[in-house]
């Protein structure tokens, strides 16, 4: 019994000992975006110092013009070569851009001390191709209006007007006055015979 508790002692001391040796002897390793990779030939270093956690790097100095070729993490630090005449944009190596260099937007970098000499910006790149409208097709959807006279005026008919004789008119005029006569008179003798009959 004194032999397998030995034998679990020492194996848990054992198990004990190679892991406190691998934990505590093994050092962090940093490991950093982007490194400097060469010697900038004026001295002059940028590093990104933005909130957001990178920047883009352009093809020349402007946001509208030129493409992004890149882009810089926060904390990056890289060569600085120049910058452009209003003094917003920093050129920069960058290896991954045509001709090794970039563009980045000043605001957004820390420049080390010195001064940088303005450079002239690339050429601005080709915009694509527009697409051209064959003519055999276009021909096809312009429709030509044809040549009809517009329409004249025509005057609309005349009206005819009827006529009424005026003897007709005086013979219903009178008859009509005759029966509304006769039934206020009749009215008139219904209200009296009431009367009558109350009293």
């Amino acid at each position: 019994m004194k032999h397998i508790w030995f034998h679990a002692t020492s194996f848990t001391f054992l198990l004990t000992l190679l892991f406190s040796l691998v934990f505590f002897t093994s050092t962090p390793v940093e490991v950093f975006a982007q490194q400097l990779t060469a010697v900038s030939p004026t001295g002059i270093y940028i590093t990104v110092i933005t909130d957001e956690p990178q920047i883009n790097v352009r093809m020349g100095p402007s946001s509208t013009v030129y493409p992004i070729v890149g882009t810089l993490l926060t904390g990056s630090t890289v060569p600085a070569l120049g910058r452009s005449q209003g003094g917003d944009w920093i050129q920069i190596e960058f290896a991954s851009a045509p001709g090794g260099t970039g563009w980045v937007y000043s605001p957004l970098v820390q420049v080390s001390s010195g001064t940088l000499q303005i450079v002239a910006p690339p050429p601005t790149p080709v915009p694509p191709a527009t697409s051209t409208i064959d003519p055999t097709l276009a021909a096809q959807f312009l429709v030509q209006p044809t040549g009809t006279r517009l329409p004249t005026f025509t005057p609309p008919p005349a009206l005819a007007v009827p006529v009424f004789e005026s003897a007709d008119a005086a013979n219903n005029n009178i008859s009509m006055a005759a029966i509304i006569l006769a039934f206020a008179i009749l009215g008139l003798i219904g209200f009296v015979l009431s009367l009558l009959r109350r009293n």
